[in-house]
């Protein structure tokens, strides 16, 4: 296998707009691919792969046949959804407003994570980055939280589909990752597990330590629900607390990673507190972690993130870079020619270092546990409810 990664771009995933004023806002997958070239990410990667849409049969891994009849429907007729008449397809709802092409540009993002994770079980290459994709919240039968088609669900589908036995996922956006939870919520081939914000504070409002998996997979599903304001000691601490641990013992053949930018304390629809430091270190963690336990198979996602200039470039550029092999210094200057473009595009003033300014640490779980702590509270809450029935000591 390569040990450098696929990049999959194609510039029509642009196309996936809801409209002004939306905070999905395209610009930051354009800013963050030219990011990317400013770097010479692109050109360190194996390849810059534009891969085909994925078709109803692939969909329909994950998604129900009359959904994707609904989403092709409000795609030709946009106008048309605005009467209700998908709202129990979670469509034309304020999250996620029909738009002209919904569907083939939603399809488009899915078919970059099947190719990556086609590829990647090929022994085509060893990593492969989408920062288009990990659209986590849509569900087999309804778009919510501007998620139309699950990619990253259907990649793992995929990999199952292809014969992996072992998959892990492993989500660290602000938001809880519950449509793929849900996808594999009785299976026990698929590991998934998800650090985001309380359900108490943010959005979905699931992800409790509780929800452990169902009756055939008890122990699949592990959720680390975070107190509002965690900042980069707690969040370092409570991934590497739960993260490893669990990889080691279920030992993955694939892992696939989302890398939603919104835990940033920037960020405008959250709470979190976590620099882009901090989330170069967890991309770097998760990359060491694949060797580790799968092998090198490292599928990683993009997600979440709404401060479009500050963060969201930087972030999956810093990961882009780490799956190519080709680190890029966190106190690395950002090109000048970028940053002129990003203001031109959007009239923000952007970033001038690839680096919040900050060197992230965090006490070790085996340092000792503070019960006064809420952080360490909701690690141990969630190490209660899964550990013992993988076999681990909580």
């Amino acid at each position: 296998m390569s040990g450098r990664g696929l990049l999959m771009w194609d510039e029509a995933v642009t196309g996936y707009d809801f409209g002004p004023g939306h905070p999905m806002d395209p610009v930051r997958l354009a800013l963050t691919m030219r990011l990317i070239e400013a770097f010479g990410v692109d050109r360190a990667a194996s390849a810059v792969v534009a891969a085909p849409a994925v078709g109803a049969s692939t969909l329909r891994l994950v998604h129900r046949p009359d959904y994707v009849d609904a989403v092709r429907a409000a795609s030709a007729d946009p106008y048309g959804a605005d009467d209700g008449s998908y709202a129990a397809y979670g469509i034309g709802t304020p999250d996620v407003p029909a738009f002209a092409g919904m569907h083939e540009v939603s399809a488009l993002i899915a078919g970059q994570s099947v190719a990556a994770a086609e590829a990647i079980w090929r022994g085509d290459a060893e990593h492969a980055v989408n920062f288009a994709g990990g659209l986590h919240h849509a569900m087999a039968g309804a778009a919510a939280g501007f998620c139309v088609y699950n990619d990253a669900a259907l990649a793992v589908a995929r990999l199952l589909e292809l014969g992996a036995e072992r998959v892990a996922y492993v989500d660290v956006d602000v938001h809880h990752g519950d449509g793929v939870q849900a996808a594999f919520w009785d299976d026990p081939r698929v590991l998934t597990v998800s650090l985001h914000e309380h359900p108490r504070t943010l959005f979905p409002q699931t992800g409790w330590p509780e929800e452990t998996g169902g009756p055939a997979a008890e122990g699949s599903a592990v959720n680390v629900a975070l107190p509002a304001g965690t900042g980069d000691a707690g969040w370092l601490r409570a991934f590497h607390a739960v993260v490893p641990e669990l990889l080691a013992d279920f030992r993955p053949q694939v892992l696939v990673t989302q890398h939603g930018a919104d835990t940033h304390i920037e960020d405008p629809l959250a709470h979190l507190a976590v620099s882009l430091d901090a989330q170069r270190l967890v991309m770097e963690s998760l990359h060491g972690l694949a060797h580790e336990h799968a092998d090198g198979r490292w599928l990683a996602l993009g997600g979440g993130g709404y401060a479009v200039v500050d963060v969201v470039p930087r972030s999956w550029t810093h990961l882009a870079a780490i799956a190519a092999g080709v680190p890029i210094d966190p106190a690395a200057d950002v090109p000048e020619g970028w940053r002129v473009r990003a203001h031109r595009d959007t009239r923000q003033s952007a970033p001038r270092r690839m680096t919040d300014g900050f060197t992230p640490s965090y006490a070790d779980w085996d340092a000792g546990y503070d019960p006064a702590s809420a952080l360490d509270q909701a690690v141990r809450a969630t190490r209660r409810a899964v550990f013992p029935s993988r076999g681990l000591l909580p």
